[in-house]
């Protein structure tokens, strides 16, 4: 699991490919350009070298982890194995059940139809939003 070779430089990218964040290389790349992914509290570059106990913030959808690394692998291994290559941070954990809870409870307090609205009722609805976006 561990790159025992000491002279091999490991990218970002392919740590958080192999730590299956990502599901490819050319996504964990775009979210570190796109600035999702902060190690140590600055900004990366796909190319910099992670490094034995690195904080690393990243954002995944709606959720934002913390970890810190505890194993360097440029192989991407089952999930089990990728999940030893990292730690989560307790608060992380406690935030990202937090959000997903808020998320779920206004799940259920969102007004759906029964059913889909007729003609009628799509030319009155379209009417209502012309009406809003003139006023």
């Amino acid at each position: 699991m561990k790159n025992n070779d000491s002279t091999a430089k490991m990218r970002l990218d392919k740590w958080l490919w192999a730590a299956r964040f990502y599901k490819t290389r050319s996504l964990a790349k775009q979210a570190i350009e796109g600035g999702k992914v902060h190690v140590n509290g600055c900004r990366a570059k796909p190319g910099r070298e992670p490094r034995l106990g690195d904080e690393i913030k990243l954002r995944q959808g709606w959720d934002a982890k913390t970890v810190i690394i505890r194993a360097l692998s440029d192989v991407r291994r089952t999930a089990t194995e990728a999940q030893q290559l990292y730690e989560e941070t307790p608060e992380s954990i406690r935030l990202r059940e937090e959000g997903a809870a808020q998320r779920k409870a206004l799940r259920g307090s969102t007004p759906f139809p029964e059913k889909r609205p007729d003609k009628k009722q799509r030319r009155d609805l379209e009417k209502l939003r012309q009406q809003n976006l003139t006023e």
